[in-house]
């Protein structure tokens, strides 16, 4: 069925290029990406790709200097090895944040990225909820930017009745928690906030009816977990019964799982983009799905030349 496909996968999320592989029928290719003892990255590929079309499953979280030269490395193995396309899959595309200047001298690191793994080899990007859309327009090689939607909609709609709002925990994630409360004939409500500093929110008022409603704060990624621990205060002072989280990225940095135990949250819905270590599985709140079956389907559909925009939901 995929004579010419094969897929590879640095150290950074194995379980998710394991089940991706599962999905497709097909067994995850040998590679050895290690390092040496002053700590460089080296790789190599452990089978044939001459003219193969190859994907490399690379997230590119914590640590993320090491994740980004781990996939530069493959990259650059696999177009020596004449592999005939390569497919750089990014389940979370780190420095997503970066993406534009916010100040005098400095960089767009997004940028840099794009044309680093341009430049390394890749054909096309494969990735899933960018921070930023605008990012695509970063690279000069396709980019499908895929939405973890339909797994946390299956989910959210199994597992909820009626009486749901859904939460935008800042102004610029509206368009994104409209999209879903209007997929499941949810309210809709809004924090307002204002962030000092970086990594430091401030929630100052909510927009919208939460009075007695089940309210899930949706969002594409949960970092330091402030903004959403401050929503789920806020929320609930305004009359919310029960607060949940949902997110694609449990990026989870440092107070994170401390900040997520002690809140009004009652659950926090993940998926496996990136994988949780020792620590994050100690959080008892946490309830992870898996998007192998979407970045599977979608990578049939590019190995088949077929369209990739009715994931896009």
């Amino acid at each position: 069925m995929f004579e010419k496909l094969k897929v590879f996968s640095g150290n950074s999320n194995i379980p998710l290029a394991v089940e991706l592989c599962q999905h497709l029928g097909i067994q995850l290719g040998r590679a050895t990406v290690r390092t040496f003892s002053d700590k460089e990255i080296a790789a190599e590929i452990g089978e044939n790709v001459r003219g193969m079309d190859v994907c490399v499953v690379q997230s590119t979280c914590c640590p993320p200097n090491d994740n980004l030269m781990e996939l530069l490395i493959m990259l650059d193995a696999l177009k020596r090895a004449s592999a005939g396309t390569i497919t750089a899959v990014m389940p979370y595309f780190g420095y997503a944040r970066q993406d534009r200047k916010i100040s005098p001298r400095v960089p767009i690191s997004a940028k840099l990225v794009a044309d680093l793994i341009t430049v390394a080899g890749a054909n096309r990007v494969l990735t899933i909820e960018l921070h930023a859309g605008q990012i695509q327009g970063f690279f000069d090689i396709p980019v499908d930017n895929l939405y973890s939607n339909p797994v946390l909609f299956d989910f959210v709609k199994e597992k909820f009745d009626d009486g749901l709002v859904i939460v935008s925990p800042d102004t610029g994630g509206v368009e994104r928690a409209r999209a879903f409360a209007k997929r499941l004939d949810a309210g809709l409500a809004i924090i307002d906030k204002r962030r000092p500093q970086p990594n430091v929110s401030e929630v100052m008022n909510v927009v919208g009816d939460v009075k007695n409603k089940t309210a899930i704060i949706f969002d594409d990624m949960i970092d330091t977990a402030g903004t959403v621990v401050e929503a789920a205060q806020a929320i609930t002072e305004n009359g919310a019964r029960e607060v949940y989280a949902c997110c694609t990225h449990p990026v989870l940095s440092g107070k994170a799982i401390e900040r997520l135990n002690d809140s009004l949250i009652k659950e926090v819905i993940v998926t496996n983009t990136i994988p949780l270590n020792e620590k994050k599985k100690e959080c008892k709140k946490i309830h992870v799905l898996s998007v192998a079956s979407l970045l599977g389907e979608a990578v049939k559909r590019i190995y088949y030349n077929e369209s990739v925009s009715a994931l896009f939901t």
